[in-house]
């Protein structure tokens, strides 16, 4: 994971996704790019928030919000000792993407000129665009996306806890996560016996699968219980002391999760750990 993109908003949380990138990207060697995030908003409604405020200022506020998120961007890198990139510089570093469109289709299709796509997770009370963005990323990228928690954690990628669920969803980032797995000092398979899963290889063989590629692995089982599989799996790698999840996104259907809730949404929205998710 050599190139990682992280979308800037201006949002507390902000701080903590700056920290799992930062971090990240100290481990792997990576270069960071950073590009504000606008919503897409259309002129009419822009219009309508602005009443009473002339246009000229509503434009020039934008404009000191996008340059305000580039000092931030920038200064968090200075102060985690990445620099700027220049032509022959080591890694990591960093660079800014002045030019990026508004609207959050964005984040899908230009991430997937990058290994991995960096976001704030989603909350209960999380707007639409945000939703929208972290979906952009999942179903339109291609590429994995590392949600970060709303606490900045202390590492990343040292403890790593596989959720096994037999699908298609979850081989496809296992492999999108190997270059993670490979540094870990410990890396755990996990399966929630009663959980939502799929028919699929066995745990025993991801395992196997993970040994041959030189990644000692461990099995753990928990039950159930009372619990939903999302908090089943959050639970597991709290007690595990994990710092990285790795999970497959909507292996149910979508809508079903909307109506009827899923592992995948209440992990995006509980999650106190960071969570590589890839659909």
């Amino acid at each position: 994971m050599k190139t990682i993109l992280v979308p800037i908003q201006n949002i507390e949380i902000m701080t903590s996704t700056l920290e799992a990138a930062a971090r990240l990207a100290q481990r792997t060697g990576a270069y960071i790019e950073g590009f504000p995030l606008r919503f897409g908003i259309p002129q009419y409604l822009v219009a309508e928030l602005a009443t009473g405020i002339p246009l000229d200022s509503y434009h020039a506020k934008s404009q000191e919000e996008l340059a305000e998120m580039h000092r931030l961007f920038e200064a968090f890198m200075l102060k985690h000792n990445i620099p700027p990139a220049t032509a022959g510089s080591s890694r990591p570093c960093f660079g800014w993407l002045e030019t990026a469109p508004k609207g959050e289709d964005f984040v899908g299709s230009y991430g997937r000129a990058f290994d991995l796509i960096v976001m704030p997770r989603s909350t209960v009370d999380a707007a639409g665009p945000h939703r929208r963005a972290i979906e952009s990323a999942l179903f339109e990228s291609g590429r994995p996306i590392l949600l970060a928690p709303l606490d900045a954690p202390g590492s990343i990628a040292t403890n790593i806890v596989i959720h096994w669920n037999g699908s298609t969803e979850q081989a496809r980032v296992n492999g999108f996560a190997m270059p993670l797995l490979r540094l870990a000092e410990r890396v755990t398979v996990l399966t929630v016996i009663g959980g939502q899963e799929v028919p699929g290889p066995s745990a025993d063989q991801i395992v196997r699968q993970l040994l041959y590629n030189d990644i000692a692995a461990k099995l753990v089982s928990v039950e159930l219980e009372d619990r939903d599989t999302g908090e089943a799996v959050l639970d597991a790698a709290r007690a595990q002391g994990c710092d990285l999840l790795i999970k497959g996104a909507f292996t149910r259907n979508r809508l079903r999760q909307m109506i009827f809730g899923g592992a995948t949404s209440y992990i995006m929205e509980h999650a106190d750990l960071p969570v590589l998710m890839a659909h």
